[in-house]
C-alpha cells in the first residue's frame, strides 16, 4: 500500500509505477517531488515558465493569489505597511524577526555606514554615455561592485555575507540617485548620515543648491513625499519566486560573487512584463491622452481581437485584488492632492480607476488595478522620471534579493541549478562536405 504522503504515478505504455514522495510547506499547496521521476520511469517533467514547480524551499514570502494574501516571514502586508517602515521590513526578510529596537539602530547605522560608495567607482559613471538607460548602468555599476570586494568576500563566512548583503542594500540608493544625475548633468550628491533611508535618496536625486536662495526648497523631504516612497520600497521589498528572484538565486546556486548576482537579478527586472509594468501604465495614459477617451479603449480592452491592454490592471498571481495596491491606493491621493493636484494626467488614471471599478467585465474577471498603477502615477507625481521606474523597484527590491541569496547560501542541501529542456531540434546527423550540399 501507497505511503499516503506520496502520489503514484503510472506509465501505461509499461506498467511502470513510481511512488513520489508528497511535501508540505506551513502554507499553501502541497508539492510533489519528482526529483527522481527520470531514474523511476524515464520521464522529465515539462512546465513552461515553471508556473507549476516549486524551484526551492523558502521561508521568506508567502503569497495566496486567489485570496489576496501577501506575507512576509508570516506577517500580513497590511500591518507591515501601517506600522513599520521599509528597513524593518528588510531585517525582517533578511533575519527572520523583527528587529528589538536596539537591533534595528545598530542595522540603520549599518546601512548609513555602508550608504558611500569608493571614490574609483563614481568614475565608472563616466565611461556612460549622458542619455544611456538608468537601467543599464545599475547592470553595469552594481555587478562592478564584484571587483572591489571581490577578495575580501569569503562567502562561506556568514558573517561576511551579512556585510555584503548590508552593503548592497545601504549602496542601492547611492547609485540609483548617481545614475539619474549622470544622465541629467549634475554633480554626485552624497549621502547624508542624518536623513533615513527615503530621505537620503530623494536628497541625492534633487538636491540643487539654488544661486538665488543658497540652498534649494527641498520640497523632496516632505513627510507626504518620504512616508509614501518608503510605503513603496516596502510593498515591492519581495514578492516570492518572480523572475528577477528566481534569477538571483539560479546565479547564486554557482556560487557567484553576490554583486554579480544581484546585478542579474536587476538585468531580468528590466524586462517590460515584470519591473517595467508602471512604466507601461504611464505610457498608456498618454495614449489615451483624454477621459473622454477612456470608453473607446475600455471597448478595445475587451476586444479579444485587439491588441491593446489596460496596463497596470489584473495580475499573474492574484486572482483578487492585489493587496499592495489597496494599501497604496490611499497614499496614491494624498500624493496627487499635495504635489499635482491640476495635472491632467492624474486626472484621466483616477477617472479611469473609477471606470474600470465599475465596470461589470472587469468585475466579473477581477482585472483590479494593481501596485504597478499606482506606483507609477506616484513616482510621476515625486517628479521621477518614467525611465527610473525600475531602477526605483530595484532599490526596493535589493531586500528581497539579499534575503534569498543569504537563504540560498545557508541551506546545505542547495545544489546548482540546471533545468531540463523538451528537445525539439533535430535529430542525429552527419556533417556533409560543401560539394554534397
Amino acid at each position: 500500500m501507497a505511503d499516503p504522503k506520496c502520489v503514484i504515478v503510472r506509465d501505461p505504455a509499461n506498467g511502470r509505477e513510481a511512488e513520489l514522495p508528497v511535501r508540505e510547506g506551513t502554507l499553501g499547496l502541497a508539492v510533489i517531488e519528482v526529483r527522481d521521476l527520470p531514474s523511476r520511469l524515464g520521464y522529465f517533467t515539462y512546465d513552461p515558465g515553471f508556473v507549476s514547480t516549486a524551484s526551492c524551499r523558502s521561508a521568506i514570502t508567502y503569497i495566496d493569489g486567489d485570496k489576496g494574501v501577501l506575507l512576509y516571514r508570516g506577517y500580513p502586508i497590511e500591518q507591515l505597511a501601517e506600522h513599520s517602515s521599509f528597513l524593518e521590513t528588510a531585517y525582517l526578510l533578511i533575519h527572520g524577526e523583527l528587529p528589538r529596537p536596539v537591533e534595528l539602530t545598530r542595522f540603520t547605522e549599518d546601512i548609513r555606514r555602508e550608504a558611500l560608495i569608493h571614490e574609483t567607482l563614481r568614475k565608472f559613471f563616466e565611461g556612460f554615455h549622458h542619455d544611456a538607460h538608468p537601467m543599464a548602468m545599475m547592470v553595469g555599476v552594481v555587478g562592478s561592485l564584484s571587483a572591489f570586494y571581490h577578495g575580501e568576500l569569503d562567502i562561506d563566512d556568514p558573517a561576511q555575507r551579512y556585510i555584503s548583503a548590508v552593503r548592497l542594500l545601504a549602496k542601492m540608493p547611492t547609485i540609483a540617485a548617481a545614475c539619474y544625475r549622470h544622465s541629467v548633468g549634475l554633480p554626485f550628491v552624497y549621502p547624508r548620515a542624518d536623513l533615513d533611508y527615503s530621505e537620503n535618496f530623494l536628497n541625492m536625486m534633487f538636491s540643487v543648491p539654488s544661486l538665488q536662495y543658497g540652498e534649494d526648497a527641498q520640497w523632496y523631504l516632505d513627510p507626504v513625499a518620504t512616508r509614501t516612497l518608503d510605503l513603496l520600497f516596502l510593498l515591492h521589498a519581495d514578492h516570492e519566486q518572480n523572475a528577477s528572484t528566481s534569477t538571483v538565486r539560479l546565479a547564486s546556486s554557482t556560487g557567484a560573487n553576490p554583486y554579480a548576482c544581484i546585478a542579474a537579478g536587476i538585468a531580468a527586472l528590466w524586462g517590460p512584463a515584470h519591473g517595467g509594468a508602471n512604466e507601461a501604465v504611464l505610457e498608456m495614459l498618454q495614449e489615451i491622452g483624454r477621459p473622454e477617451r477612456i470608453p473607446r479603449f475600455i471597448a478595445r480592452a475587451k476586444d479579444r481581437n485587439d491588441p491593446f491592454r489596460l496596463m497596470g490592471f489584473g495580475h499573474r498571481v492574484y486572482k483578487n485584488y492585489d493587496p499592495r495596491a489597496q494599501i497604496i491606493r490611499k497614499a496614491c491621493h494624498a500624493v496627487l492632492e499635495r504635489f499635482s493636484p491640476a495635472d491632467p494626467l492624474f486626472e484621466l488614471a483616477m477617472r479611469l480607476e473609477e471606470i474600470a471599478l465599475n465596470d461589470a467585465y472587469f468585475i466579473e474577471r477581477r482585472l483590479y488595478p494593481n501596485v504597478d498603477f499606482y506606483s507609477g502615477i506616484i513616482y510621476r507625481a515625486l517628479n521621477i522620471p518614467v525611465n527610473m521606474f525600475t531602477v526605483m523597484f530595484a532599490i526596493a527590491r535589493t531586500a528581497g534579493w539579499v534575503a534569498h541569496w543569504l537563504e540560498l547560501k545557508a541551506d546545505p542541501g542547495q545544489r546548482i541549478g540546471r533545468p531540463r529542456q523538451l528537445y525539439v531540434g533535430a535529430p542525429r546527423r552527419d556533417y556533409l562536405p560543401p560539394a554534397a550540399r
